[in-house]
């Protein structure tokens, strides 16, 4: 038909037009692609265009309007209207093309009706130009309600997951906070059983600690009675104690005032045949007794009233002496005088006679003691040379004293920073010394003889000399001297070895520095007096504690140091003395003599023997020394000194054994069993610790 014509040629005037080239596609926001991209690209009909042709143009023909050049109100508002737009063959499938046509058949029919040409008229093309824009505006809006509701769906399900979410969230908070909960309550219902229970428990040990303390305060009670009564008893038994005290200071002070009283007796010139010595050994012998109950009774507390029966006893005994020496004086004098008067009466009978017999006087004979040996008795006062020789020692240690005097009493702070820097610097390498390798002791000997001569030594990180000071010399040579001895009364008489290198320096620097030999042994007769030997008399008027400290007792606060104690320093230097005497410096001039040798040691031991012994001291002593110097003495005198070991076993272990209580027997037994085993072997052995040439060498 010739409209078909018309429209077909429309159809491609408009294909041909800019507006027909622009390509129109519906999903081109889904597919992302440039909007400016479609403008670059050749224009196309829209694939309803087809549709359009085959179902809206032949209605239109078939119903054509009134006026060509007029559009009625009835077809503007059908093409105004929903119900005349097609729609999307997607959308709906009855006003697809395939669904009023076999697939191939229909297809085949459209394609070759798209190629032919179709006019259409201009107002027709407009109305289908309005359907198409139409329809993808519908179709566009439709999408877009379709995405704005799957996007309010997406948010409402995401709101709801949220919302469950929270929910869920909620509900675990409730069940954890309940197990929380749960499990606190748990712990507080145990907590209060546990502390139900320890109340339990707290109440029954208050009710047990009530009973033990009714029974505690009864047994407190008990044991309070029986420590008053054990104090009452302790307080009667110290005051029966003191009082027996008292008793045995006075029945001691009133022995020895016999004692004196027997001395001058004894001193009487004018009895030429009268022998009152036993009655002085005797005497003496219990002077000992009682000071050996003196110092049990510093050991034990307070004499027993055996110990105070005892002393009553000797007293007794002493005052019986006395008499007896005094009838016996008595008697003397009478025989004297009854012998002067027969004299007397014999001389004038001669000068009646101018011829008579000559009167012969022969001497008494001695008396002797059993075996035929002199039953002289021995001393108890030191020879006068020996005492003479102990009061120069004292007086020139008194001497020193005064002479760095300024030194000691000094208030300034340099002069006592002197004072103690010289202390150390003289003390300080004494206590250094023990049996360490000979380099080391020789190092020590430089240092005391450099301080000594002069020579800056140093001291605790600072120079010191002898020189800082004027006085300084006497008070080192003092200072040093009086760390000799100490180091005997303690290193030597805990160590006995120590004897040996402490005699070696001490002897060197005697050789060296006469002066500190003397002071050495001034400081040795103070405090061991036994070693001059001398034996310090009571003086009337004497306190007792000074006579006690002039033995060499230490006394603190009216009490006298144990008898273990004071044996125990007096054996320690009686062994540095008898070491010093035997021991010269290796490395001094061997030309020389020993300052005071081994006969100084035959001096002491001859003196001690010919005194009277001392309970528990002569013997400790005489092992002490024997046991060091004994080597030494035995090949100095040989045979000589065997004979004093004899006569030491012979003539005076009965005497010690006769002054010896039976607690006291201990170092008297030493003393015996060591000299025994000497003469078994009929030789000393050599002590201990002796330094012998190896030693110099290391």
């Amino acid at each position: 038909m010739p409209s078909e014509g018309r429209c077909w040629e429309t159809l491609q005037a408009l294909r041909r037009s800019d507006k027909g080239r622009i390509c129109y596609h519906r999903d081109w926001l889904l597919r992302g692609e440039d909007v400016l991209e479609e403008c670059m690209s050749l224009p196309k009909l829209s694939s309803y265009s087809g549709w359009v042709v085959d179902h809206v143009l032949p209605n239109m023909q078939e119903n054509p309007p009134p006026s060509e050049t007029s559009t009625s109100p009835r077809s503007t508002s059908a093409l105004g209207q929903p119900s005349f737009v097609p729609k999307s063959p997607v959308r709906d499938p009855a006003f697809s093309p395939a669904s009023s046509a076999t697939p191939d058949g229909t297809k085949d029919k459209y394609e070759s009706q798209h190629t032919e040409p179709m006019v259409l008229q201009s107002s027709q093309g407009i109305k289908v130009e309005g359907c198409i824009r139409m329809y993808e505006l519908l179709h566009r809006m439709k999408g877009e309600e379709g995405l704005r509701q799957w996007q309010e769906e997406q948010e409402r399900q995401a709101r709801a997951l949220s919302e469950m979410a929270s929910e869920q969230l909620k509900r675990f908070d409730e069940r954890k906070e309940l197990k929380h909960h749960k499990e606190f309550q748990d712990l507080r219902e145990v907590m209060e059983k546990s502390s139900r229970e320890a109340l339990g428990q707290q109440e029954k040990l208050k009710a047990e600690h009530h009973h033990r303390a009714k029974i505690l305060n009864l047994k407190l009670r008990e044991a309070e009675q029986q420590r008053l009564k054990h104090v009452e008893r302790e307080r009667l038994r110290k005051e029966e104690g003191q009082i027996r005290l008292r008793n045995l200071y006075a029945l001691q002070e009133e022995v020895l005032h016999l004692s004196q009283q027997l001395d001058a007796a004894d001193q009487r010139r004018d009895l030429p045949r009268v022998d009152l010595s036993a009655f002085r050994t005797r005497g003496n012998q219990l002077c000992g007794l009682i000071s050996g109950i003196i110092r049990a009774t510093s050991e034990n507390g307070f004499p027993t009233a055996e110990e105070q029966a005892v002393a009553e006893r000797a007293l007794q005994e002493m005052r019986d002496l006395l008499v007896n020496l005094q009838q016996e004086i008595a008697r003397a004098c009478e025989d004297r005088r009854r012998q002067d008067e027969e004299e007397a009466q014999v001389n004038r009978q001669e000068s009646q006679v101018q011829q008579g017999p000559e009167v012969r006087k022969e001497p008494p004979a001695s008396r002797q003691g059993p075996g035929g040996k002199l039953n002289e008795d021995l001393q108890v006062k030191v020879q006068d040379s020996t005492m003479q020789w102990y009061q120069q020692l004292q007086e020139a240690s008194s001497q020193c004293v005064l002479a760095f005097e300024g030194l000691s009493n000094s208030k300034d702070s340099q002069a006592k920073k002197i004072k103690m820097d010289l202390q150390k610097a003289a003390t300080i390498p004494v206590s250094q010394i023990s049996t360490i390798a000979g380099s080391k002791l020789k190092e020590i000997f430089d240092k005391i003889h450099s301080l000594l001569s002069g020579k800056p030594v140093q001291s605790g990180g600072r120079s010191v000399s002898v020189t800082l000071n004027p006085q300084g010399l006497d008070f080192v040579q003092y200072k040093l001297a009086e760390k000799f001895v100490k180091q005997g009364e303690e290193e030597v008489a805990s160590h006995h070895e120590a004897a040996f290198p402490i005699a070696v320096v001490a002897s060197g620097i005697w050789e060296l520095h006469p002066r500190v030999g003397d002071l050495i042994l001034a400081h040795l007769h103070k405090k061991c007096p036994y070693s001059v030997p001398f034996y310090p008399a009571f003086k009337e008027g004497m306190a007792l504690e000074d006579y006690q400290r002039m033995l060499g007792y230490k006394v603190m606060d009216c009490r006298v140091e144990q008898q273990d104690s004071f044996l125990k320093r007096m054996s320690g230097m009686i062994r540095l003395y008898a070491a010093i005497i035997q021991l010269r410096w290796p490395y001094g001039n061997r030309q020389e003599i020993h300052p005071h040798g081994l006969n100084h040691g035959w001096r002491w031991l001859a003196q001690i023997l010919n005194m009277e012994p001392l309970s528990d001291v002569t013997a400790t002593l005489l092992f002490d020394f024997l046991e060091v110097c004994g080597n030494a003495l035995m090949k100095q005198y040989q045979v000589q000194f065997w004979k004093m070991i004899l006569l030491i076993k012979e003539d005076y272990f009965p005497r010690i054994e006769a002054i010896t209580s039976s607690g006291q027997m201990g170092s008297f037994i030493r003393l015996k069993q060591f000299l025994e085993k000497c003469l078994q072997h009929k030789e000393i052995p050599v002590p201990k610790g002796f330094l012998t040439s190896s030693f110099w060498r290391s």
